[in-house]
This record gives structure tokens, C-alpha cells and sequence, in this order.
């Protein structure tokens, strides 16, 4: 069976050294090249054939969450896994997003970064166990808060201003409609957005139906 081709890209020439011995003593991997940056790392990628680049994160000229973004901006096909020292939710959040298939702490070497190598081989995406569950306990938590969270206290007349912005009325119709002036009403949809945290008329008119604010 063929061996899965490993590309090396960590700033650290020892610990390259070292993840290259122990994965060339294993009957399935070899290591087909090595970078000391994000930069050498997509250079890399253009010349050699690999099939999973092992990243690092903290690296000069480039970091790795910017090289994640090269290779997904570039449209190399190649799985990659981050080997890093970072614990923290946000850079794993932030890497998986920008399509990596495993995060790992470099704590985490041998037997562990075996299993992990052959999982996202195989089109799997990997965590530990403990960092899984963080993840999962912390989207969770979230959806229960927002969840438990009360609607936004509107005032009748900014009610009335939603309702009509949602049943597609512009602007000018609602200023006769409600005997107010163009601008007054525009502050009025100003405000709904500020205060109900929309970007767009989709967004109100879910939170107008979610709410029971439209009169049948």
C-alpha cells in the first residue's frame, strides 16, 4: 500500500527533525518535505506531491491560520492537520473553519498524532476526546442562552413601524400611514436594526414571526 506522503511546516528545525523520525519509522507515513513558514509551506505545495501538510500555527513570514486561508483561496487539494501549542477554543474554532481536518496540541505526539493522521487520511476530521466536548458543551450553552434570552422590549409605535416594514411597505408609505415624517420613520428602522441586531429585512421579518408581532 502506498505510504501517505506528510508535509512538514513548523518554524522549529528540532521538532521537524523529530516528527520526521518518528514518522518515517511507521510502515505508512513518509515525510516528502519540510517548511520553516506558512510561506515556504504554499511554495511547497507547488512543487511537491503530499497528502497531508502537518501545520503549525505560530510561524514567521506566515502564520498558519493565514496559510489555511492561501490554501483554501488557491484551491490546493490537501487535508490538512495543526500541530500546535495553542489550547485555546477560539484557534480551533477559527482553524477547523478555515478547513482544517484535525487540530492537535503538540503535547499530544506518538500514538495520538498516529490515529489523528490516519483519520483525516481518510476524509475524517479529528479533535481530542476533551476538546470535542468543550466545543460541543460550549454551542450547548449558547443555544440555552439565547434560548432563555427574553425578546428586545419594543414600544407600540416602533411595533407598528415593524409590522409594516415586514408586510413590504417602504418608508414613505409608513410616513403617511402613521402620520409621521420620512426621516422620523427611517430612525425608527434605524433603531429596529440596532436593537434587534439585523443586518437585513429577512432578519426582521424572522423576529417579527418569531414574536407574534404580525396581525393576521
Amino acid at each position: 500500500m502506498a505510504k501517505l506522503k506528510i508535509l512538514l511546516a513548523d518554524d522549529h528545525a528540532v521538532l521537524r527533525a523529530g516528527l520526521k523520525l518518528l514518522l518515517n519509522n511507521e510502515t505508512d507515513f513518509v515525510v516528502a518535505g519540510e517548511a520553516a513558514s506558512g510561506q515556504e509551506a504554499l511554495q511547497l505545495l507547488e512543487t511537491i506531491s503530499a497528502d497531508i501538510l502537518l501545520l503549525d500555527l505560530s510561524m514567521p513570514e506566515m502564520s498558519g491560520l493565514e496559510c489555511l486561508r492561501q490554501i483554501k483561496k488557491r484551491g490546493y487539494r490537501i487535508k490538512t492537520l495543526v500541530l500546535t501549542m495553542y489550547q485555546d477554543e477560539q484557534y480551533i474554532k477559527e482553524a477547523m473553519q478555515l478547513g482544517a481536518c484535525g487540530y492537535l496540541e503538540k503535547n499530544s505526539l506518538d500514538t495520538e498524532l498516529f490515529q489523528a493522521l490516519r483519520a483525516v487520511a481518510q476524509g475524517k476530521r479529528y479533535l481530542r476526546q476533551q476538546d470535542a466536548q468543550r466545543l460541543l458543551d460550549n454551542l450547548f450553552k449558547s443555544t440555552d442562552e439565547i434560548a432563555a434570552k427574553p425578546p428586545v422590549f419594543l414600544s407600540k409605535r416602533e411595533k407598528e413601524v415593524l409590522e409594516l416594514l415586514v408586510r413590504g411597505y417602504s418608508i414613505s408609505d409608513i410616513s403617511e400611514m402613521l402620520y409621521l415624517s420620512v426621516k422620523t420613520v427611517s430612525t425608527y428602522k434605524t433603531r429596529l436594526m440596532i436593537k434587534l441586531n439585523c443586518t437585513q429585512k429577512s432578519e426582521l421579518v424572522e423576529y417579527a414571526i418569531k414574536h407574534n408581532f404580525l396581525i393576521k
